[in-house]
């Protein structure tokens, strides 16, 4: 397991992530448990699994340990709930986040947004907004694009068993989606991306969600609730949502393209 080796800084934002250096050389955004914020970290983990699965442009992230000895250095490490275990994502650099890109000619990884559109109604995502994508610049000609913080998937950052398992069908509105969308060429991929999802072994959700860290406070009946959920949504709501998203959203901006 990789080991912290210097703080950077904290980074903006709720959840409260920071910028620490490990002894790969590489730099990472981590977040730690935090109360009031009870299912965040399982809800990036879940959702970065899943994403890296599909093969998503989510950055590359792993669970790590931050020694007390390192943590104590620092008054915004110090501070944080004592977890044995948190979750770093791979800083991504020389990129902005949407709100900081007025223009954006072009996607280099179009490929990837049907796909990233059905993960956010899958999911519940609520938060794709975006300050929630990363944009690196391709010689000022196109951007590829990255997804980040899944913090609030499943519609919350601390969601019960009685909210988890009854979560809205509806379409989510998001401006992002809707830049995404813009550059979605045919509705087929929605399509081709639906079958993708819906072939996801059970067992690897099952797999998944019992890799939660212990110490991350999910309880067995929740983990379960997670799976359920997941594999609902898929086989009963998320073609509803689809459909509803393209005849609302994407067809309405491609025929305004014309």
């Amino acid at each position: 397991m990789i080991q912290p080796i210097a703080y950077k800084k904290t980074l903006e934002g709720k959840s409260r992530a920071h910028l620490i250096t490990f002894d790969d050389g590489r730099d990472y955004v981590v977040k730690y448990f935090q109360p009031g914020f009870d299912k965040a970290l399982a809800n990036e983990w879940v959702a970065y699994c899943l994403a890296r699965y599909l093969g998503l442009p989510i950055p590359f992230a792993q669970l790590v340990e931050i020694p007390q000895e390192f943590s104590s250095q620092y008054p915004e490490l110090s501070q944080m709930a004592q977890s044995k275990t948190q979750f770093a994502s791979l800083y991504v650099p020389d990129c902005y986040d949407g709100h900081q890109v007025t223009s954006v000619p072009a996607i280099s990884n179009k490929e990837s947004l049907a796909g990233v559109i059905l993960f956010d109604y899958w999911m519940c995502n609520r938060d794709r907004t975006r300050k929630n994508i990363i944009l690196c610049d391709n010689a000022g000609e196109s951007y590829r694009l990255w997804i980040i913080d899944h913090a609030e998937v499943f519609a919350s950052y601390n969601w019960t068993l009685q909210e988890i398992e009854s979560l809205p069908i509806t379409i989510l509105k998001s401006a992002t989606h809707q830049i995404m969308a813009s550059f979605i060429e045919n509705e087929q991929e929605f399509y081709e991306q639906l079958e993708i999802i819906q072939e996801i072994p059970i067992h690897l959700i099952e797999e998944i969600a019992a890799l939660i860290p212990e110490d991350w406070q999910v309880t067995n009946e929740e983990r379960k609730a997670i799976v359920s959920t997941l594999v609902t949504r898929r086989k009963k709501i998320l073609r509803k949502l689809m459909e509803r998203f393209i005849k609302r959203v994407f067809q309405p901006i491609h025929q305004n393209q014309e």
